[in-house]
Parts: structure tokens; sequence; C-alpha cells
């Protein structure tokens, strides 16, 4: 298969995760088919694995832990596991230091794309290779490809 058919390596923010899988709709909806039929290929590391698990078992969710379970059954497996190297590779400073972590691992991972709605990293698209992108936008991307 030519690399240009491959599908984007992906670093998906946890809010965009959690919309996928908690709330649905038709963007986050979108971005769930697009892991689940192999348009894209989320990249997760230790790190992001945890801060979803952590973000599921949120209260304001009302998540009992067979459903979390489930949820991450719905996500996990079509992860790629990258190994974040200690010190990560360089970055550029974010202002929340909870996003920082999907910026090592989109350079660590050698994403196509970081995929936010988040303002702290959309303000560094100019900033950082990969491309930082809203899901709306991968989405459309993903559509002209098909």
């Amino acid at each position: 298969m030519a690399a240009a058919h491959r599908p984007p390596r992906v670093v998906i923010d946890t809010n965009l995760v959690l919309s996928a899988l908690v709330f649905g709709g038709a963007r986050p909806g979108a971005l769930r088919r697009a892991w689940q039929q192999r348009r894209v290929i989320p990249l997760i590391s230790t790190v992001t694995a945890t801060e979803l698990l952590r973000t599921l078992g949120y209260p304001k969710f009302s998540l009992f832990a067979a459903k979390q379970k489930e949820l991450l059954a719905d996500y996990l497996p079509w992860c790629e596991t990258v190994a974040v190297p200690d010190p990560p590779p360089a970055t550029p400073a974010c202002r929340d230091p909870f996003d920082q972590p999907f910026l090592h691992l989109a350079a660590a991972g050698r994403a196509d794309v970081l995929v936010t709605g988040d303002a702290d990293l959309l303000t560094l698209a100019d900033a950082f290779a990969p491309r930082i992108i809203t899901a709306a936008r991968l989405l459309e991307s993903l559509e002209r490809a098909a």
C-alpha cells in the first residue's frame, strides 16, 4: 500500500474522545466512525490513556465502571500505543500543562495531525509540526480523500 493511502496518524485530545464516546452527535459520531473504520489511526500514550481513564470517572458523567470499560473498549483497541521517551521531544510550551502530553505524543508518535477543540492547543498551530487542527477540519479532509 502506498504511503499516500495509509490512514492518517492522529492524536485526538481527551475532550474530543469523550464527546465521541459519551455524547455522540453528528461531528463526534463521525469522528468515532473514522477510527472504527480505520480511516484514522489514533495514537495514545500512557499519560493520555491515564487522563482518559481519570476523566471517564468524573462524577458529572455518572458512568459506572462497566460503562467506562465498554466505552474504553470502543476506543483503545483502535489506538496505536506510543512510548513517549523521557525526556519527551521538544515541543512549544502550552499554557495549560495538561495539554503538553498531547504535543509530546504527537511529536514522539510522528502524528500527521493533532486534533483538538482546545483553544490553548489551537493557538500553537503555527508553532508546531505536525499540524494542529479541529475535528471539523479533520473530517473535511477525510471526506475529500474518500
